[in-house]
C-alpha cells in the first residue's frame, strides 16, 4: 500500500487493473485501517477516473455474494447520497410506489455515511430486519415486488470498510461505486448522482453494458430529479436537461422536500406519504423520480403515462401495500 500511497499522492491514477488489485486486498483484509482510511481520503481531494471507477466497480461484483433472480425484469431505485442536501429518502420512497405499480425492484442501499439517514437507516426504522437469506428475497419480490439489499451483507469490501466510513463521516468512493454494485444485477437501473461529472462517468460505463438505464442530476447539485430546478437525463439513447414545468409539475423550494430531524421523523414522512397525508410537495417529488424509474422500465410510455401509474399506485394503497407486506414478510 505505501506504494499505492506514494503513487496517488503524486497526482497520479491508478489503471483499471491496479483499481480492481486495490479493492481485491481491501476486502481481503490486506491492509490495516490507517493505510485504508489515506486510500480513501485520497480520493476525496481529486476525482476518480473512468478506468478506476471500472477497476473498483469490477472487483466489488466480482467479490459479491451474488442474489440470482433468473427470468425476472428487475430494477433498481437509488441515489449516490453524497448531495449535501439533506432531502427526505425520495429514492427509497419511490421504489416502492415502482413496486406497487407492478414492476420488480431489487433495492440496494446502506447506511448514511455524510447524512444520518440512509436508505438502510430509514428502512430499519420501519421494521425491516436485514438478511441474505436468498429464497426469503425471491419471496419478498414475488409477494411485495420488492426485496431490499443492505449492501454491507453482500459486499465484504464494504463490510471491512464500513466503521472507517461511519468514523470519517464524509462521502467517498464508496458512496460513487454503490448503485453501480447491485448483487442482484438488476436489467435496468434508475439512479441519481450528485455531481455532472459523475453522471458523465456513469454514463460511459453503462453504456458498455446491456442494461436499461437513466441517469438524473440536479443541476443545482441534487442527486434525485427535486422539482426546485432543471435537471439532467442520460439514458441509453438520450441525453438532455429538463425544466421542471416540462414534465407537469411546479418548482419547489429547498425547504418542502427536507428529512426529518431525526430517523424515525425521516421513517414518518414515509408513512405520510404512502398514506396519501403528506404535503403536496413531498408527494409530487416522489412521484416525478417514481414515473422517471417507471419510465425506464418502459421507455415506449410517455412520461404523463408513468405520471399516471405512479399517482395510481401512491393514491389506491399499492404503494403502501408493498411496504406493508414486505415488513410482514
Amino acid at each position: 500500500m505505501k506504494e499505492i500511497l506514494n503513487h496517488l499522492f503524486e497526482h497520479k491514477t491508478l489503471s483499471k487493473g491496479e483499481a480492481k488489485e486495490v479493492l481485491t486486498d481491501i476486502a481481503s483484509n490486506k491492509y490495516n485501517a490507517s493505510q485504508m482510511v489515506a486510500f480513501m481520503t485520497a480520493y476525496c481531494m481529486r476525482s476518480i477516473t473512468v478506468e478506476e471507477l471500472e477497476g473498483f466497480r469490477d472487483a466489488m461484483l466480482e467479490l459479491c455474494i451474488k442474489v440470482e433472480l433468473p427470468g425476472y425484469k428487475t430494477i433498481d431505485v437509488c441515489g449516490t447520497g453524497g448531495d449535501g442536501k439533506d432531502t427526505f429518502n425520495i429514492s427509497t420512497l419511490s421504489t416502492f410506489v415502482v413496486a406497487g405499480a407492478g414492476y420488480h425492484v431489487v433495492k440496494h442501499g446502506n447506511y448514511g455515511v455524510s447524512s444520518g439517514c440512509g436508505s438502510s437507516n430509514v428502512m430499519e426504522a420501519l421494521g425491516y430486519r436485514f438478511h441474505s437469506d436468498k429464497a426469503q428475497l425471491k419471496r419478498e419480490i414475488d409477494e411485495a415486488g420488492i426485496c431490499f439489499l443492505h449492501a454491507p451483507l453482500f459486499h465484504p469490501a464494504m463490510k471491512t470498510v464500513a466503521p472507517l466510513r461511519k468514523e470519517l463521516a464524509v462521502k467517498t468512493f464508496f458512496n460513487i461505486l454503490g448503485p453501480m454494485v447491485n448483487p442482484a444485477f438488476p436489467t435496468h437501473q434508475f439512479v441519481g448522482v450528485y455531481s455532472l461529472e459523475l453522471a458523465r462517468l456513469y454514463n460511459y460505463l453503462y453504456q458498455k453494458t446491456n442494461k436499461r438505464f437513466v441517469i438524473v442530476h440536479g443541476l443545482e447539485g441534487y442527486d434525485e430529479i427535486s422539482l426546485t430546478g432543471p435537471f439532467k437525463i442520460y439514458a441509453n439513447e438520450q441525453e438532455r436537461i429538463v425544466q421542471v414545468h416540462e414534465i407537469g409539475f411546479e418548482l419547489l423550494k429547498l425547504k418542502d422536500i427536507k428529512s426529518g430531524k431525526d430517523v424515525n421523523a425521516s421513517a414518518k414522512i414515509i408513512i405520510d406519504v404512502l398514506n396519501n397525508k403528506a404535503t403536496a410537495a413531498q408527494t409530487n417529488v416522489v412521484i416525478a423520480n417514481s414515473a422517471m424509474a417507471i419510465q425506464c422500465m418502459e421507455p415506449q410510455l410517455s412520461f404523463e403515462e408513468c405520471v399516471a401509474k405512479a399517482q395510481e399506485s401512491l393514491l389506491a394503497g399499492k404503494a403502501l401495500k408493498s411496504l406493508n407486506t414486505l415488513l410482514a414478510l
